[in-house]
């Protein structure tokens, strides 16, 4: 296993990390997987004996059960690994139970310890933007959460880019602590956020860490122009990510299932492996509902693909450059930084 640093920051993780939204199976997140104590027990083994160093839930997957049985599943064993949970989205009926307000950040990370039965949280992210709420109060509440001592580092998950910048430029004015990851959808199926994340993220010294790397499993090879698919969370209720371009994304998944078949891999490992190609990325959050597929998927940190099957990837699910792209593309691009290329590499 492979350990990369985050962002900025003095911190190594996996470049694999255990994601935990099939725990619990409470309500929507039923539709995903209803993982108990004793699966996760089996599933953290997995993960740990492969090298994983970092589990990551969040308050809101299953209303809390999630991180219950993340608590459970590593009592004993928590100096192994490192655990991100999250905080915005709401927790209960009343008007003060979401969002990022001083009061629901510094009550759901008291809950979120007592749910995980530790003491400190390793890394906290804020889940989603909060309009109404001034940065200022939100990063003076997590700034205070690290100073205290239970929450070690600060992360950011879902920030359009200018959120994303406008957090970081009044945590510096106010020498609050910064965020060291952003944690973004980002996979073969859509690559939008190498126009605005990825590059953002480079400039600014965050640690990339994916979500839903295989988009929800569509990039898994069981999904084929012409076939359908035995099983999926995509045959159910559950409609993300959006598929915005169905053909685009077969021709997609055949060049990952004939790369693939030149490894002698699974089209999810090549997947993978090519996200783990890619710049600013530091680690990928894959689960699974069945132990064979978590196997599967923590194989990808073995496989290493040419830099030719990495162009063939980047022409094939390329996006259409979009304003000012294609224009600073047309005129600038000898003076592009590492992190301009992040959305201009040599296959475009």
């Amino acid at each position: 296993m492979e350990y990369r640093r985050l962002g900025r920051s003095g911190l190594r993780v996996s470049v694999l990390t255990m994601g935990t939204m099939t725990f619990g199976g409470k309500d929507k997140f039923g539709l995903l997987g209803d993982t108990d104590v004793a699966g996760a027990r089996r599933q953290i083994d997995q993960c740990l004996d492969a090298g994983v160093n970092l589990i990551d839930t969040a308050n809101m997957y299953s209303a809390g059960k999630s991180e219950e049985i993340v608590g459970e599943a590593v009592s004993g064993r928590r100096d192994q690994v490192l655990i991100s949970t999250k905080v915005r989205f709401a927790m209960g009926k009343g008007p003060n139970d979401d969002g990022l307000s001083r009061h629901h950040i510094v009550a759901q990370a008291e809950a979120s310890l007592r749910r995980l039965g530790t003491d400190h949280i390793d890394l906290y992210h804020v889940h989603e933007w909060d309009g109404q709420t001034p940065l200022e109060e939100t990063l003076e509440a997590l700034d205070t959460l690290v100073r205290s001592g239970k929450v070690r580092y600060l992360g950011v998950s879902n920030y359009s880019g200018w959120q994303l910048m406008k957090a970081l430029a009044t945590a510096d004015a106010h020498g609050y602590q910064r965020f060291v990851s952003n944690q973004i959808y980002y996979s073969l199926e859509s690559r939008d956020a190498e126009f605005e994340l990825v590059p953002a993220s480079l400039d600014q010294g965050l640690g990339v860490l994916v979500w839903s790397p295989l988009a929800g499993g569509l990039l898994s090879g069981k999904y084929r122009r012409g076939q359908q698919a035995a099983d999926g969370r995509h045959l159910t209720e559950w409609s993300e990510p959006p598929v915005r371009d169905e053909e685009k994304l077969y021709d997609t998944i055949e060049t990952v299932v004939d790369i693939a078949s030149g490894h002698g891999v699974s089209p999810a490992q090549v997947s993978l492996a090519y996200l783990l190609a890619k710049p600013g990325v530091t680690s990928l959050v894959i689960g699974a509902r069945r132990d064979e597929q978590l196997a599967d998927n923590l194989g990808a940190a073995d496989v290493h693909l040419t830099q030719d099957e990495v162009d063939r990837l980047d022409r094939v699910s390329a996006p259409v450059l979009a304003y000012p792209y294609w224009h600073q593309a047309a005129g600038t691009s000898a003076r592009f930084s590492d992190a301009d290329r992040a959305w201009f590499g040599p296959a475009r």
